[in-house]
């Protein structure tokens, strides 16, 4: 699965509550391919798609497609806030082990 650092999950937390609709948690997708490892695609979402798996790491809910979970296990997302300005990190121990 995937955890959230406490600087991560209050990153989601202010943008869920800064979001101009109701919205119930974020969205993750990995994209694979290229030379370039993974790719996170995230949005804010009002609610699961059906084959969603919902995820719930200290009071935020992530919702992750089938093909998107595999590619997950063992992450840590982080946010973090630098020089060149802040974004979310991932950790994430299957990059060169993913056979696309």
């Amino acid at each position: 699965m995937i955890d959230l650092t406490e600087s991560a999950v209050n990153a989601v937390k202010a943008a869920i509550s800064m979001a101009p609709q109701q919205t119930s948690g974020l969205r993750i997708i990995v994209e694979t391919g290229g030379c370039a490892g993974f790719k996170y695609v995230m949005a804010l979402a009002v609610e699961a798609n059906p084959d969603d798996t919902v995820i719930e790491r200290h009071g935020v809910k992530l919702f992750v497609d089938r093909k998107s979970l595999t590619h997950l296990n063992g992450t840590t997302m982080d946010f973090v806030v630098g020089l060149d300005g802040s974004g979310f990190t991932f950790d994430n121990p299957n990059v060169n082990s993913h056979n696309d």
